[in-house]
């Protein structure tokens, strides 16, 4: 008998700032971004997952619904979708703090590490875990503003920032 397994699913989806790639891998997101390209996000994922193949879809059911419900204003809908991401049990603990995070909310970097239950000084490593996100917005670094003040950076670019954080009342437009 030959174990088969499933490839790596895609679809990508229309949101007002621009298309967002979901993948998926056995029902679980394994990453999300927002690109109309999921090759994009599909070479970011681990050599396991990449040796399974992606395959476009045209519906990955449930994260996708909780996507336009996001969009349509349910802002915990992403909540509700199980999402796997490689990473060393302290960024595990960062992602997992920063999933907490409500919408409307924003941290900066060193109450995220706090929230983590890791130092302020472990700021550095929020900034790492944030920047190696693959699955915005479901992993919500989008909510992590520097101390200094303004947006700071954004894998998928300030205005795209700037738009999530509008959507969940946390910045005025």
């Amino acid at each position: 008998m030959t174990e088969t397994r499933d490839p790596v699913e895609a679809q990508v989806l229309p949101t007002p700032t621009g298309p967002l790639s979901l993948l998926t891998h056995e029902g679980v997101v394994v990453a999300a971004g927002f690109t109309a390209d999921p090759h994009e996000m599909f070479v970011r994922l681990s050599p396991t997952l990449r040796a399974l193949g992606l395959d476009v879809v045209d519906d990955l059911g449930q994260p996708a619904r909780a996507v336009r419900d996001y969009l349509d204003g349910d802002l915990k809908a992403l909540d509700t979708v199980e999402v796997a991401q490689p990473g060393t049990p302290t960024r595990q603990r960062l992602l997992e703090a920063l999933r907490q995070v409500p919408p409307g909310v924003t941290v900066s970097y060193a109450e995220l590490a706090e929230r983590a239950g890791l130092p302020r000084t472990a700021a550095r490593a929020a900034g790492g875990a944030c920047a190696q996100n693959l699955i915005a917005p479901f992993v919500p670094c989008h909510r992590v503003l520097p101390s200094t003040g303004g947006f700071g950076g954004y894998y998928y670019g300030v205005p795209v920032k700037r738009w999530l954080l509008t959507h969940e009342g946390a910045v005025q437009s």
